[in-house]
């Protein structure tokens, strides 16, 4: 655990995902143009669903990553209200916009989807609610990092926040368990080989996520960087107007 820790020293962190973040972004420009272009062109369409079927390789990484991003942030956080290291909260602060996008994508995918399937935009589904008020809290917690000027402060304030957005994460992640009614399909993807889409689909799917993730990675390690730079140039400013 020790080793762990390390890297809640600015600097280390810095030297370390300057490092690694070439790589995490070259693996995921493959993994996004591969994935993406065997998915669109490619693969049949769906006896029922037909092309629109495709939308699932942005719709089901950009949702995944959505939920996931804010599970990081939960755990950021309550890294930050443990531990008080100052880059785990600004990790889950950097991370916040990137999670908030994908939710966006999501959210127009599905709608998109929907239009021909459901023949609506959008329904007051139990998933599709608790994601659109996971998007509200995506919002909100960047809008309370930016209403107060202590960054300590801001930090409390807001790891408070995400604890009680985490519900709406789990909500958006297992509504269709939880209630039988909706619209929503089942996961996409799951332990059970028989709930999976069929493998023509699935590989390429597999691909896709795992561009999604290495890029919401090396997003949030870069924005990550920019934080604390950010935060260095602050206390330079304070320190000189005090002296």
């Amino acid at each position: 655990m020790a080793s762990i820790w390390q890297y809640a020293n600015p600097r280390k962190f810095i030297q370390t995902t300057d490092r690694v973040l070439p790589w995490i972004a070259g693996a995921a420009l493959v993994a996004l143009i591969v994935g993406l272009v065997w998915g669109f062109f490619f693969t049949p369409e769906d006896y029922r669903q037909g092309s629109t079927v495709k939308i699932i390789y942005l719709h089901v990484p950009s949702a995944l990553m959505a939920i996931n991003g804010w599970i990081m942030m939960l755990a950021a956080s309550l890294i930050w209200i443990v531990r008080r290291h100052h880059v785990s909260a600004l990790a889950a602060r950097a991370a916040a916009p990137v999670g908030a996008t994908m939710t966006v994508i999501a959210l127009v995918t599905g709608a998109i989807w929907g239009q021909p399937m459901w023949g609506t935009w959008w329904a007051w589904d139990p998933r599709l609610t608790s994601f659109l008020i996971l998007f509200l809290f995506y919002l909100g917690y960047m809008a309370l990092w930016a209403a107060i000027e202590n960054d300590d402060t801001a930090a409390d304030l807001t790891s408070v926040l995400c604890l009680v957005g985490s519900v709406f994460a789990v909500l958006s992640r297992y509504a269709v368990n939880f209630w039988n009614q909706g619209l929503h399909q089942g996961a996409s993807l799951s332990l059970d080989k028989e709930e999976n889409v069929a493998d023509v689909f699935y590989f390429p799917l597999l691909l896709c996520i795992a561009g999604f993730v290495l890029l919401f990675i090396a997003l949030v390690f870069l924005r990550t960087q920019t934080e604390i730079r950010a935060r260095r140039m602050r206390a330079l400013l304070v320190r000189e107007r005090l002296g």
